[in-house]
C-alpha cells in the first residue's frame, strides 16, 4: 500500500483553506507549509489573510515571514524552501500539509518543475524592457527566438515580462529556459484535496473577508509598506489587497472605491485560480466545504486516510 507522505490542500481564495488546514493538522499530526506568494513576506499580514500568532502557536507553520517585504523570492527559492520544510516535517514524524492559493507554486511543486535559480538582474531587465518600449515587443520576442525557440513558441510576443525573464536566464547561465525546465525535479508523493463552494456562497465569504480586512486596518498596513519604501511599483505590491489602494493614495477616488475594486479583483483572482485548480483535474479530490472548519477537516481526513 502506498503511504501518502504529504497533503496538498487547494482551492480558491476565501474558500476556507487556512481554517481547514489548522483543524486538519490537529487531526493528522501535521505541520502547515504555506504556498502563498505574499505570506512569504513580513509586514504583509492583513492583505494576505496570514495566520495569526495564536494560530501559528497551535500548529507549526513554514514559509511564512521568511523574507522582508522589500525582497523578492524566486520560484526556485520557494520550491527549495518548500521541499526542505516537507523533508524536515517528515523527519520529525509529522505530516506536511501544503496549503496554497498560488496556483503556479502548487503546480510547480506537484509536477516537479525544474526552475532556474537565476537571480533577478535589475540592470539587464531595465535594458530589455527599454528595448521592448523602443523597438516593440515583437523585436524582443525575435531575440528570444534566436536563443530559445522553444520558449519563444510558448510565449505570446506581447508577454514582455516572461520574455525578459527567459532572456535573463539565458544571459546568466548560457542555457535556455526551455532546456532547464525540461530537467524535472523528483515528483513528490502527495494527495491533493480541493475545497469547493458554489459561486454565491464563495461570493458571500469574499465580501465578508474584505470587510474584515478593512476593519483590521488594511489601509494602515499598505501605508506602512509604502512609507518604508515598498512602493506600488514593487512586485510584491501587485497582489490583490495592495495594488487596489494606489489610485486612492494618489488622490484619485475614495475608500469606498477601493473596497469595490477589492471585491472585483478578488473575484477576478478566483476565476484565474479556477484555471489552476480545475474541477476536472483527475489529481484533485474535491470536498464540498461547509462553514465549519472542523467538519471540513474531518471530510478531508477521511479522503486522505
Amino acid at each position: 500500500m502506498t503511504i501518502v507522505r504529504a497533503i496538498v490542500l487547494v482551492g480558491p481564495t476565501a474558500v476556507g483553506k487556512s481554517g481547514c488546514a489548522l483543524a486538519l493538522a490537529e487531526i493528522v499530526g501535521g505541520e502547515i507549509v504555506s504556498l502563498d506568494s505574499r505570506q512569504l513576506y513580513a509586514g504583509m499580514d492583513i492583505g494576505t489573510a496570514k495566520p495569526t500568532a495564536s494560530e501559528r502557536a497551535r500548529v507549526p507553520h513554514h514559509l511564512i515571514d521568511v523574507a522582508d517585504a522589500a525582497d523578492v523570492l524566486s520560484l526556485a527559492e520557494v520550491l527549495e524552501r518548500a521541499e526542505r520544510a516537507v523533508a524536515d516535517t517528515l523527519a520529525r514524524g509529522r505530516r506536511p500539509i501544503l496549503v496554497g492559493g498560488t496556483g503556479q507554486y502548487v503546480r510547480a511543486y506537484l509536477e516537479g518543475w525544474s526552475v532556474p535559480a537565476v537571480p533577478p538582474d535589475p540592470d539587464l531587465r531595465a535594458e530589455l524592457f527599454a528595448a521592448a518600449e523602443r523597438d516593440g515587443p515583437p523585436a524582443l520576442h525575435a531575440r528570444l527566438a534566436d536563443v530559445d525557440p522553444i520558449s519563444a513558441a510558448r510565449l505570446h510576443p506581447n508577454n514582455v515580462r516572461r520574455i525578459v525573464r527567459a532572456l535573463e536566464v539565458f544571459a546568466h547561465g548560457g542555457r535556455s529556459l526551455s532546456e532547464l525546465q525540461a530537467e524535472r525535479r523528483s515528483v513528490p508523493d502527495a494527495v491533493v484535496v480541493g475545497l469547493a463552494r458554489d459561486a454565491d456562497d464563495l461570493g458571500r465569504r469574499i465580501d465578508a473577508r474584505i470587510d474584515q480586512m478593512i476593519a483590521a486596518g488594511l489601509e494602515g498596513e499598505v501605508r506602512a509598506l509604502v512609507a518604508r519604501g515598498v512602493g506600488f511599483d514593487h512586485p510584491n505590491m501587485s497582489g490583490v489587497g495592495y495594488a487596489e489602494w494606489r489610485p486612492y493614495f494618489e488622490g484619485d477616488g475614495t475608500r469606498d472605491d477601493v473596497v469595490q475594486r477589492l471585491r472585483w479583483t478578488t473575484r477576478k483572482l478566483v476565476r484565474k485560480q479556477s484555471l489552476w485548480f480545475r474541477p476536472d483535474d483527475p489529481r484533485i479530490r474535491w470536498v464540498a466545504a461547509a462553514d465549519d472548519d472542523g467538519r471540513n477537516a474531518a471530510a478531508v481526513a477521511a479522503v486522505v486516510g
